[in-house]
């Protein structure tokens, strides 16, 4: 599977709390597209949220946050590990 980094930004801005409850939803959803949820990190004063993700496609990526709360990445990159 691919690595895939996404990046949303949140009008209104964003707490490390919101961020924390979409992403065990992310959790309790992921099985049903193939896809895991490894990390993510959050910048409250930039309204930002970016999640790394194990996945077979971005759009199987997008569509666990589609299902689970909604919040859909501005962009999803495809990535690589550095050593």
């Amino acid at each position: 599977m691919a690595l895939y980094l996404d990046v949303h930004t949140i009008s209104g801005g964003v707490t490390a709390e919101d961020a924390a409850r979409a992403h065990r939803a992310d959790l309790q959803t992921q099985d049903r597209f193939g896809v895991r949820y490894l990390r993510y990190w959050v910048n409250e004063p930039e309204g930002k949220v970016f999640c790394l993700i194990e996945a077979p496609s971005a759009e199987a990526a997008g569509a666990v946050h589609q299902e689970a709360h909604g919040l859909l990445a501005d962009d999803i990159f495809p990535v690589e590990e550095g050593d």
